[in-house]
């Protein structure tokens, strides 16, 4: 995959001055005046929905099938009546909008074209048990300053901390490459990693395992190449930060609503509530698919489906891809459950209390989002009440927690967090518990599918699946659409989607050249 560097242009556009550019394959503009392919798209998450939006636009007869009643994935919300006959929305809360998310935020420019659906956080607060704060607010954004102000600024990092840590063992840090990364640290867990750094305790603790949880797992069962890898994505690698935007109303009205409608726009068949059960390769190069009530046939495939839901759909397609492939998907692992909280109250959150806070040291509570704050509908309720929405995320999960007591627990430390929330009465609550989020185990990497498959009519996107690319999360997820799409238009002949990402090497040639010295 060739990368370039185009500063002036990246630069213009709202991106880091140092953002690389991914060339899309050349070919004619679409499909006009004469019979486009048909194309059915597993999976109406965030990749589904890249994958989808690039095809339809080029023409190509796109059917995308949700199993679920809303797109968005992990991102998706349904409307709930509350007990005093309000109707809301009901969704996974709190994610953040990074300005490194170059292809997301493509994605979403298509219906919002100036992002005015998003709106900025002053900051990423994160607050331990023990007392301690960090806040990223003061924290220069050009590397190699950002790591440096960092460090600087956080009350975790004293003198003494400084002079314990083992300077080499951080080298990796410096200079991270994909899919070199890996091959150096997908053998070890995040965990230990900070151990051979000799990270300082809190820091541990108050920074990184508050990130490294953003991964729905335990430090211990993370990949530390995930890990180094965000270090690169949001310190050393790009000048963009931890700036992040959140979206101003509920996920289906800001952005999902919107981007159905252009798809349909574009001749897209949506369907949801229609899983696929199996996909069968055909003689003539096709798949037919089936779902509950039909088998249908296309010419092309994007299996944009969570690790669950790929093993399943593989599992029952026996033809589909060949033995080593279909290996690598049976052993793919989902992350331990989490939880959702999301509390009506009768009474406003303190005023100087950030919208959103992360945490560490309470027990399973993960980060506070007060709603209100930012999200429309959340602000709209909380005035005509006078009250507050907040939702409380627990990560890592046990699989055999007694569910009702992690939802009272996360409560307790919420009292603890924000004390005048102990006397504010729950006017309504909604608990959503789900395990669907990939798994990036220690030596995981290996067994994860590439955008490519075995059957060149059929690609994979997702968050979990290997792109070459220093991307992670939500733009992971939409660049593998964009890139799912783009390997079925090359073959076709048709002009894909031109993609970004933050430089795929250190920024800094003394870093690099100091990062080469642990290679000695």
């Amino acid at each position: 995959m060739m990368f370039l560097h185009s500063p002036g242009t990246g630069h213009r556009h709202g991106r880091d001055r140092r953002a690389a550019v991914v060339p899309a394959p050349d070919g004619r503009a679409r499909f006009t005046g004469e019979a486009a392919p048909t194309a059915a798209v597993v999976g109406g998450g965030i990749a589904g929905l890249a994958a989808a939006t690039l095809l339809a636009e080029r023409g190509v007869r796109v059917t995308l099938h949700e199993s679920e009643p809303s797109l968005g994935g992990r991102l998706s919300g349904l409307p709930t009546q509350l007990a005093d006959g309000t109707t809301v929305t009901m969704s996974r809360g709190f994610h953040a909008f990074f300005r490194q998310y170059y292809n997301l935020r493509g994605l979403l420019r298509r219906v919002d074209p100036g992002l005015d659906s998003l709106i900025r956080l002053p900051d990423y607060p994160l607050r331990h048990s023990s007392g301690l704060h960090d806040s990223f607010a003061r924290v220069p954004r050009t590397p190699p300053l950002s790591a440096m102000g960092f460090v600087a600024l956080s009350p975790t990092f004293g003198l003494r901390d400084l002079a314990r840590m083992n300077p080499r063992a951080a080298l990796p840090l410096l200079d991270v490459r994909v899919p070199e990364v890996y091959e150096r640290l997908d053998s070890i867990s995040a965990h230990d990693f900070l151990a051979r750094i000799r990270f300082p305790e809190a820091a541990h603790h108050l920074a990184f395992e508050v990130f490294s949880r953003s991964f729905f797992a335990d430090p211990r069962e993370l990949s530390a190449a995930e890990l180094v890898l965000m270090f690169h994505i949001y310190f050393l690698g790009s000048s963009e930060g931890l700036l992040f935007d959140v979206p101003d109303e509920p996920f289906p009205t800001a952005l999902w609503g919107p981007l159905h409608r252009y798809l349909e726009g574009h001749g897209t068949d949506v369907r949801t509530r229609t899983p696929v059960r199996q996909v069968r390769p055909r003689p003539d190069g096709g798949l037919d698919l089936t779902t509950d009530d039909r088998t249908t046939r296309y010419d092309a495939l994007v299996l944009a489906l969570d690790s669950g839901g790929l093993r399943r759909v593989v599992a029952a397609s026996p033809e589909l891809g060949d033995s080593d492939w279909r290996a690598g998907v049976d052993r793919l692992r989902t992350a331990p459950p989490f939880l959702v909280s999301r509390l009506w109250l009768d009474r406003p959150v303190a005023y100087d209390r950030p919208g959103f806070l992360g945490t560490s040291g309470y027990g399973p509570l993960d980060n506070v989002s007060v709603l209100d704050r930012w999200e429309g509908e959340a602000a709209r309720w909380a005035r005509r009440t006078r009250g507050s929405v907040v939702e409380l995320h627990a990560y890592a999960v046990a699989p055999d927690a007694d569910r009702g007591a992690v939802q009272a627990e996360v409560l307790r430390q919420l009292h603890r967090i924000y004390p005048e929330t102990l006397s504010a009465r729950i006017v309504d609550e909604r608990h959503e518990w789900r395990a669907d989020c990939p798994m990036f185990p220690v030596g995981g990497y290996r067994d994860r599918p590439g955008v490519r498959t075995p059957d060149p009519a059929v690609t994979v996107a997702g968050d979990m699946v290997r792109t070459g690319l220093p991307v992670a999360l939500m733009e992971r997820a939409a660049t593998s659409g964009f890139l799912a799409a783009n390997a079925l238009l090359e073959r076709w002949g048709v002009r894909g989607q031109t993609l970004w990402t933050v430089p795929r090497a250190g920024r800094s040639a003394v870093l690099r050249r100091l990062a080469a010295l642990g290679d000695g």
